[in-house]
């Protein structure tokens, strides 16, 4: 390797890139951060465009554990420095965006973070396909690395193909004066919590608010996916329902027109009516229908495949493209790998994924073991190490059904338990030889299940041989043998998450793990 190739370039300082750039930095790798804009978080000085936070920022937990406050904090980074946390920066529930942009310079800089900052990445090449990466900034600069990691976010608008859009104004730029829509009958196209965000901004002076997209509102706190409809966004919905004036409306949006007069004449085709087809007038429509991955900086020679529309890089479990080895992924931008079901968009995610792909480095490229302990082979040692760590874990607790332990004994009367690897991965240092899986997850079909409806039928706290039916969060042990399921043992759910119970919790999977012919202790 030259002297000028570093083994790591990193590109994006959002909360993602300094994430991965703390633990480069700890592990002494040679690595560099480019970041386009002059300070860390440069998307989070712009969005939400309303500069209120809907990731939560709960202060007072009643634990004084940091693992387990991590639980409830949602914006805070991983480091080894306890006063590197975002509850020291905000005492609100739903911090303002300004505080976490101020928390993410602070990081960069209290870890001494090697970041060169005004380099905007304009191309990513890869001229010997079994060589270094070389990327160009908007300087002119040539960096050389063996790994390039991307770490941009969603930094382009998933803009719908619709005649006239282009006409319409996007979330990016339309105004949040609501003084500016008094008395305005107002579309805002899409179903997100950026749409619910701008219409709720709006209700004490829009004339008329419609919400528009062809897809059912999903409710966070049904679904379980943060990134739903979030409560603290639904007030429009009491508007709709309680015959305010405005609307939801279920359907596709077929043409936008811009009249001479500066209005809008918009075509929507109803879902909930036979496709009924039906032109609205409206003063302002603006679209809010997310944001997508960028990929037009690559080279054709290494430009990573796409997936789900194109909107996301298409990745293996080892957050590497599936077509361009050496090129891996962080942030929200790998949330292909749990679309719309876990937590792999968000920082509370992410921070683990982040920990998961270094992890993933190490013992690919720096021959690292991946972090772990050494258990006996007995069914009590394997109960208690799980119990021990789902009682207490915020990586498996925040990346549910993404992030699993693994126990991989060894054959020979140990085992090994390793911590949060993905799911999915395989190879080293699972092995071939069978392994125990540790997750914690949501029943199946949960997202179908009222939470708040009381004749839904649920499983009596305690009833440890119904805890397979369970809709809440709880643990799930899987053995796998010859890389299939051979047999699985859900934990009984829990409202308090407290999986202590001699009888209930302990003993159960205990006799699960002597039934997969683990030895018992004499």
């Amino acid at each position: 390797m030259s002297d000028n190739t570093l083994d790591y370039l990193v590109i994006g300082a959002g909360p993602a890139g300094l994430q991965l750039g703390h633990f480069l930095h700890r592990a002494g790798r040679r690595y560099r951060i480019l970041e386009a804009g002059p300070e860390p978080g440069q998307f989070f000085r712009t969005f939400p465009r309303h500069r209120m936070l809907i990731s939560i920022n709960k202060k007072h937990t009643g634990h004084h554990d940091p693992e387990l406050n991590f639980r409830v904090d949602w914006n805070s980074l991983l480091s080894d420095d306890p006063d590197l946390v975002f509850t020291r920066y905000s005492d609100r529930f739903f911090p303002g965006a300004d505080d976490l942009v101020r928390y993410l310079g602070d990081f960069a800089a209290a870890l001494d973070l090697r970041i060169t900052y005004g380099a905007r990445v304009v191309d990513v090449s890869r001229p010997d396909a079994k060589g270094p990466f070389r990327v160009i900034d908007g300087q002119g600069r040539t960096h050389q690395a063996e790994h390039v990691v991307v770490a941009t976010g969603v930094s382009k608008a998933n803009v719908p193909e619709i005649p006239g859009i282009e006409t319409a104004e996007g979330y990016d730029t339309a105004s949040v004066d609501p003084a500016d829509y008094t008395a305005k009958r107002v579309l805002v196209i899409g179903k997100g919590n950026s749409a619910f965000e701008t219409a709720d901004n709006l209700i004490e002076t829009a004339a008329v608010i419609h919400v528009a997209g062809p897809h059912s509102v999903r409710l966070a706190w049904r679904t379980h996916f943060v990134g739903h409809l979030r409560a603290v966004n639904s007030n429009f919905l009491d508007t709709y329902q309680l015959k305010l004036g405005n609307a939801v409306l279920d359907g596709d949006v077929r043409r936008i027109e811009r009249r001479a007069d500066g209005t809008y004449l918009v075509t929507v085709s109803f879902a909930r009516a036979d496709e009924v087809t039906k032109d609205i007038p409206y003063d302002r429509v603006i679209v809010s229908t997310g944001f997508r991955f960028d990929a037009s900086i690559f080279s054709p020679e290494c430009r990573p495949e796409l997936t789900i529309r194109n909107r996301f890089p298409a990745l293996t479990p080892a957050y590497e493209s599936v077509n361009v080895p050496g090129l891996y992924f962080a942030g929200t931008i790998t949330q292909s790998r749990d679309f719309k079901r876990g937590t792999n968009a968000f920082i509370h995610g992410f921070r683990y994924g982040a920990r998961a792909l270094h992890r993933i480095l190490e013992t690919r490229h720096h021959d690292a073991p991946w972090p772990g302990r050494d258990l006996p082979a007995d069914p009590g040692a394997f109960a208690d190490a799980v119990l021990e760590r789902v009682n207490r874990s915020s990586g498996l607790f925040q990346q549910f059904g993404v992030l699993a332990d693994v126990i991989v004994p060894d054959g020979d009367g140990g085992a090994r338990y390793l911590e949060e690897l993905p799911v999915d991965f395989q190879g080293p240092p699972i092995g071939d030889g069978g392994h125990f899986a540790i997750t914690l997850e949501y029943g199946p079909d949960h997202d179908k299940v009222d939470p708040f409806d009381i004749s839904v039928s649920r499983i009596r706290q305690g009833d440890a041989s119904r805890a397979h039916e369970g809709h809440y969060l709880h643990p799930v042990v899987r053995h796998y043998r010859g890389g299939a399921v051979v047999a699985v043992h859900h934990v009984t759910e829990n409202l308090e998450n407290d999986w202590t119970s001699e009888e209930v919790h302990l003993r159960p999977l205990r006799e699960f793990f002597q039934r997969q012919s683990l030895p018992v202790p004499a």
